[in-house]
């Protein structure tokens, strides 16, 4: 007969994340102790680690650190919702967060090896990763640094952590207007900061796009160049942060609002889990 209960296999899923199943198997190999059992689970899942490679992580948070005119913004992957929400999952995000921004890392490549208790970020990751029996990952990070940096996070279920992340940097001093773009930004997804911002190619080519529709349609000839113009701009509205129509007033542009509140926006980045 099983030395545990049913609230103990839910307090063990709960420290550890892993799936019910391999609760119940480490508890039975540990005669119903949890803290053995969350041992069992480790090291089990240290066997693991090289076949979870393979697998895809499309689940996770974002968790960003402002200090100083700095802000750093990481995204840690995980493949399951259920271990997106495990409280020791958002615990190691935090963790990495910190040892990120005091090692003084600005990329993904450099992150894995900042220092973390006795070891580091990666050792950290694959140490928790081995206990929940999935493939976790610190698939991006991301500085931005300003006089100003305003971060905002976003849930896009109310029972997971936020899955979307915004750094937004600026001269100024109107914070709330800062945020509130920041709050766009999350919404509205601009690739670039400005026009000039768009990379040569890639404006040829929506000409070329625009250009092929266009005939396409049967437009005529002499109405050409203001058609493609058009829909150039329109490209440029839909990317491009100062140009899009601001959240809160879409009578007025992102780039009018900031102008009118003083503001010179520098930079931003924004991250969505899985995307």
């Amino acid at each position: 007969m099983a030395n545990y209960t049913a609230a103990d296999v839910k307090a063990l899923r709960d420290k550890s994340g892993a799936g019910m199943m391999d609760c119940k198997g480490a508890l039975d190999e540990a005669d119903g102790d949890i803290e053995k059992a969350f041992e069992v689970l480790r090291l089990k899942g240290l066997k693991g680690v090289s076949k979870r490679e393979g697998r895809t992580t499309t689940n996770g948070l974002v968790v960003a650190r402002v200090a100083g005119g700095k802000g750093t913004l990481i995204e840690l992957a995980c493949e399951t919702d259920f271990v997106a929400k495990a409280e020791n999952f958002v615990a190691l995000a935090e963790e990495v967060a910190d040892a990120v921004v005091a090692s003084g890392a600005s990329d993904v490549e450099s992150a894995p090896a900042a220092s973390h208790g006795g070891g580091t970020v990666a050792d950290a990751i694959t140490d928790k990763a081995a206990i929940m029996g999935e493939k976790v990952e610190l698939r991006r990070v991301a500085v931005v640094e300003a006089s100003g940096v305003d971060a905002y996070l976003h849930r896009t279920s109310r029972d997971l952590p936020p899955q979307v992340g915004v750094l937004l940097g600026y001269e100024g001093s109107d914070s709330d207007t800062a945020h509130d773009i920041a709050v766009h930004i999350a919404a509205f997804s601009p690739q670039y900061l400005t026009r000039d911002d768009v990379p040569a190619e890639v404006v040829a080519k929506e000409r070329e796009i625009a250009e092929a529709t266009a005939r396409d349609e049967g437009k005529p000839e002499a109405a050409l160049p203001k058609i493609v113009e058009g829909r150039v701009n329109g490209f440029f509205k839909e990317t491009c942060l100062f140009d899009q129509d601001f959240a809160k007033d879409n009578k007025q542009s992102v780039g009018k609002v900031a102008e009118a509140a003083g503001l010179k926006l520098t930079g931003f980045v924004r991250f969505r889990v899985g995307v």
